[in-house]
């Protein structure tokens, strides 16, 4: 199971455009040290290799889903950007947004409706995981919805 990119951040990025785009395996703050989870061993070892030559990136290769286990490996961050296409993708990052985000931190969050619920409406599933992440007391600042070339799947 590839649960795809997981990134936490010690130096936050001001540019919103970078910020939203940080997809597969890319630095979101040059200069501060990018944490990066996978799951799965095979693009874990690609992360790996990844890390060897930018030396900000740091991998770890562990299940989102238990930040007890990656704890010790990191310190608390300003951002976190979560690209998993889980069903339970709103709870991966609120579980580590409470182990990690700093206050005043933000979280960055990649919804995909169809990996979530194939057979509700893309709103109503957005709207759903809003209210599950304010019932974590994570206050999302912006919603974007990502046009049919620009998604990630």
């Amino acid at each position: 199971m590839d649960h795809g990119p997981f990134l936490l951040t010690d130096s936050l990025q001001q540019d919103k455009q970078q910020a939203g785009w940080v997809f597969y395996k890319a630095e979101l703050s040059p200069g501060g040290s990018n944490w990066q989870v996978e799951f799965s061993h095979r693009s874990g070892g690609d992360l790996i290799s990844l890390a060897k030559k930018r030396t900000s990136i740091i991998a770890v290769i562990e299940d989102a889903r238990h930040p007890h286990k990656y704890r010790m490996l990191i310190t608390m961050v300003d951002v976190i950007f979560v690209d998993v296409a889980q069903t339970d993708q709103t709870w991966i990052v609120a579980l580590n947004a409470h182990t990690f985000l700093r206050n005043g931190g933000h979280f960055v969050i990649s919804i995909k409706a169809n990996c979530i619920d194939s057979a509700a409406s893309a709103e109503a599933v957005f709207a759903s995981e809003v209210k599950k992440m304010l019932q974590e007391n994570m206050k999302p600042q912006e919603q974007l919805r990502l046009q049919p070339d620009e998604q990630t799947d």
